[in-house]
């Protein structure tokens, strides 16, 4: 993932124009597909994580697990699911139907 994950400033005008020069509708596009993202990446680290589950309810007999604890500080550096949204967003990786204007007369 080439995603930078510091904070970055984005030219919202570019954003815009993307979405057919309408600021929310961008926002809305952009934070839809941030929730698919971030969807994937929580099923893929419950997937992973839970191999490592147990049927024990005492607390006492819990242990750390060394590859658990790789395993989420993994997910942890990776970039957050906005950027990569913007970033696939802004390099056309996804595609999206804008409504149609219902009350316009053309």
């Amino acid at each position: 993932m080439a995603t930078n994950p510091s904070i970055i400033t984005r030219d919202v005008d570019k954003l815009a124009i993307k979405a057919g020069g309408n600021t929310y509708e961008a926002v809305a596009i952009i934070s839809k597909r941030a929730r698919q993202i971030a969807l994937k990446s929580k099923e893929e680290l419950n997937n992973k994580l839970s191999e490592f589950a147990s049927s024990v309810d005492n607390l006492e007999e819990i242990f750390e697990n060394r590859e658990q604890i790789e395993i989420s500080k993994f997910y942890e550096r990776l970039p957050k699911p906005t950027s990569l949204a913007i970033d696939e967003f802004m390099e056309d990786k996804f595609t999206f139907a804008l409504p149609k204007n219902e009350g316009s007369e053309e």
